[in-house]
């Protein structure tokens, strides 16, 4: 008799996720993540960006099941027939942005993002920043509350919120946006090849102080910071048939 598929079954802390936990382990059992041949995470769409990060270096797909709010990267839920739901299940892989970062400490830090990389005022005035994209000065000035590069896949989530344009799911390329820019007062970012190395230098950064966040882990005070696609890793995602990143994204825009 063929066996299912060896499941791990991940929670957010809230407690719809852990009651949905208990009763998908009561039917289908529990594997450690190391064993297993699928990961299935149970929470909203920031628990979902957790457990990719988490699960990185283990190469097995991921199933996020809806116990969030938005859940864009997530399946609806239903305890049942959850093993065929993962058999039929589509793939969409992701390649996340690196993100190094310079501190007036002289430290430096390593961040993966698999949304977005954005750069914050971290005080009462806006940042001037610099942006340079592979090695060349793109823009000596902007004056603004921030920018962010983001992946396709992160294109709907903040990218569109400071009005970047949404990426189909295969696209090459990365989303260059600002967040309220005041100077250039109509620019409104860049359209980038996902091969692009984009460099942020801060400037005035002692009297116009800037944060950096990759995926919601934060570098508190930068100097500069680097931002480029990181093809060596490789996120595994899956969805039920017809609900892909590819047909969200297009019916997001239709929204």
């Amino acid at each position: 008799m063929q066996r299912g598929p060896r499941i791990a079954f991940l929670a957010s802390p809230v407690p719809v996720a852990a009651e949905a936990r208990a009763e998908l382990v009561a039917r289908y059992g529990d594997h450690p993540l190391e064993g297993a041949d699928v990961v299935v995470a149970l929470g909203g769409d920031g628990f979902m960006l957790q457990t990719l990060h988490a699960t990185a270096g283990l190469g097995v797909p991921v199933y996020g099941m809806n116990r969030g709010t938005v859940g864009f990267l997530m399946n609806a839920y239903d305890a049942h027939r959850l093993p065929e739901r993962l058999a039929a299940a589509e793939e969409a892989v992701i390649n996340p942005l690196a993100m190094r970062a310079g501190s007036p400490d002289g430290a430096e830090h390593r961040m993966l993002a698999i949304n977005e990389v954005s750069l914050l005022r971290a005080g009462p005035q806006a940042a001037k920043l610099r942006i340079s994209v592979d090695g060349t000065v793109r823009m000596d000035e902007l004056v603004c509350d921030g920018a962010l590069v983001s992946t396709p896949a992160g294109s709907t989530a903040y990218n569109y919120s400071a009005h970047g344009p949404i990426l189909p799911i295969g696209a090459a390329v990365l989303a260059l946006t600002a967040i309220a820019a005041f100077r250039p007062r109509r620019w409104r970012g860049a359209l980038l090849p996902k091969t692009a190395l984009v460099r942020f230098d801060v400037i005035e950064p002692d009297k116009r102080p800037v944060m950096a966040d990759a995926d919601s882990r934060s570098v508190p005070r930068v100097l500069w910071v680097e931002v480029q696609s990181e093809p060596r890793v490789a996120h595994r995602i899956l969805f039920d048939p017809g609900h892909g990143l590819d047909e969200r994204l297009i019916r997001e825009q239709f929204a």
